[in-house]
């Protein structure tokens, strides 16, 4: 009983791991074969793609109250004063768009057109029609088609709804939010937009396209409170113009209709239309200064966005990296197999004694 509780437990001894591995190196020529076909099988099976990037910064500017720094954090939506912004969309929350149905529907009419020239359409139909599959996908698509189809959405009277979609459409969306990253560097403020493509030129479409969207996007929001400011008072400055003119035609035809006159009640009544054409052009005239700084207001609140880095068409594709795969799943194997012979051979011999 003693010796049983003394015995030490067994040490494995890595010098006759590894001799037990080499003994059985047949495994291994019979396993890595394989693993190779049908990762070669795999990989090549699936569909190459294409990526392309743009970046953008605002423009910088000389400010008095801040300089090119505090210009270029106040035209992303940052204030310097305050550790919040008082947008309520902020340039950290430029991704999220992505998330809006909204937004991504907005993206299904860019027109795309592949680097062959057969293909010429909207980025929609290119998703639904022209996307190239592995082949296992066209059993399963066939035996999906085989079953009952849902009713379709749709919004009232058949229009069509980006928040209401059918199971087609919703996985078309998802695609698109697959093929498209928007990215906001926190230091720096520059936004990323890259995208990816089973085409290379239409990659790059979609990154151009997806920037002038993203920038009329941001500049509708930033400038929105300033347009209705400038729209409000080009209402009123328009109909102070109106009455200012309605009112000087009055006095220029009370003034040739009295010009021979000399009554006291007809100077009088000149004289008060002269102060009401007076008061309605100090009307206008204040309300005109407005609207010009209402208009200012516009341009100040607008965006400027420089470039970095343009979209390209990128020569090579961006994956799957066949090779890099191919040599992973080769590795693993080793490992996997090594590990399955040092189980058999050693482990279980050990826990047998």
């Amino acid at each position: 009983m003693e010796e049983s509780k003394t015995k030490k437990p067994e040490v494995i001894d890595l010098r006759i791991v590894f001799k037990k591995i080499w003994d059985d190196r047949r495994v291994f020529y019979k396993v890595l074969p394989v693993v190779f076909v049908l990762s070669c099988i795999y990989i090549f099976s699936v569909p190459r793609y294409y990526s392309s990037e743009v970046r953008l910064a605002p423009e910088l500017g000389n400010d008095a109250s801040g300089g090119a720094l505090s210009s270029l954090v106040s035209s992303m939506g940052f204030d310097l004063g305050e550790t919040q912004t008082s947008d309520a969309i902020t340039p950290l929350l430029y991704p999220d768009l992505m998330d809006d149905n909204g937004f991504v529907y907005s993206l299904m009419s860019i027109k795309v057109e592949n680097q062959e020239g057969d293909i010429s359409t909207n980025y929609h139909d290119y998703l639904k029609s022209h996307q190239k599959k592995a082949w296992w996908r066209y059993p399963i698509d066939w035996l999906k088609s085989l079953l009952p189809k849902p009713e379709s959405k749709g919004g009232s009277k058949g229009a069509y709804d980006p928040y209401n979609l059918s199971e087609q459409e919703d996985a078309i969306y998802g695609l698109v939010r697959l093929n498209v990253n928007v990215s906001v560097d926190k230091k720096t403020g520059v936004i990323s937009i890259s995208t990816k493509a089973q085409d290379p030129l239409v990659a790059r479409t979609l990154a151009d396209s997806i920037q002038q969207r993203l920038q009329v996007y941001i500049t509708r929001y930033r400038t929105n409170k300033a347009r209705v400011d400038y729209e409000y008072y080009k209402a009123l400055t328009d109909s102070a113009k109106r009455e200012y003119d309605a009112v000087r035609r009055k006095y220029a035809l009370q003034a040739d209709a009295n010009t021979h006159i000399s009554l006291k009640s007809a100077t009088l009544k000149l004289e008060d239309i002269g102060n009401e054409m007076g008061q309605k052009y100090n009307t206008y005239t204040t309300l005109n200064s407005q609207l010009q700084a209402a208009q200012a207001k516009v341009q100040e609140r607008t965006p400027a966005f420089t470039v970095i880095k343009g979209a390209s068409v990128e020569t090579r594709p961006a994956g799957p990296k066949r090779m890099i795969f191919v040599a992973t799943m080769l590795i693993l194997s080793v490992f996997f197999t090594a590990a399955y012979i040092f189980k058999r051979e050693i482990l279980d011999n050990i826990f047998k004694i």
